[in-house]
């Protein structure tokens, strides 16, 4: 699996609303009432990832959480980031 090339990253990213280019990653900050809504969301985001075999990073700070994809194995961002990340945007 090879890593998208520039071009291809600024292309996808502009179709993949919420998300930003931080290095060889995308990111996301999602902001929720409390903690348990915070949880609650990260356990869509399990299921979906599992599903997909594809694992986003995640951080989460009482109400808020951080998603961050890359695709390490390829050393950057390739097409399963992004069909990923538009996946869980409709969480």
């Amino acid at each position: 699996m090879e890593p998208l090339k520039e071009d291809d990253v600024r292309r996808e990213l502009a179709g993949t609303p919420g998300w930003e280019l931080s290095g060889d990653s995308i990111v996301r900050t999602l902001e929720f009432k409390d903690f348990k809504e915070a949880m609650a969301f990260v356990n869509r985001v399990a299921e979906v990832a599992e599903e997909a075999n594809h694992h986003p990073d995640i951080t989460i700070r009482w109400n808020k959480v951080t998603l961050t994809q890359s695709t390490h194995v390829a050393g950057g961002l390739t097409e399963h980031d992004f069909r990923l990340a538009r996946r869980l945007n409709e969480l």
